[in-house]
């Protein structure tokens, strides 16, 4: 349930920093990369700080 959660949300900010950089300001773009640096780091690393704060809403 919990990675679930996370790709759910990763994909979310994924669009929503899309939609926003196409209507607004390119400058959206660089969320867009900062949640594809958290996801390759994560796969390196196997630490993920959005499963941390999930963990800590008490999401299992």
């Amino acid at each position: 349930m919990l990675e679930r959660m996370l790709r759910g949300i990763a994909g979310f900010f994924i669009l929503l920093s899309l939609i926003l950089a196409h209507y607004f300001s390119p400058q959206w773009l660089w969320f867009t990369a900062f949640v594809g640096l958290n996801l390759l780091q994560s796969a390196f690393t196997n630490w993920c700080p959005m499963i941390w704060i999930l963990g800590r809403l008490g999401i299992k």
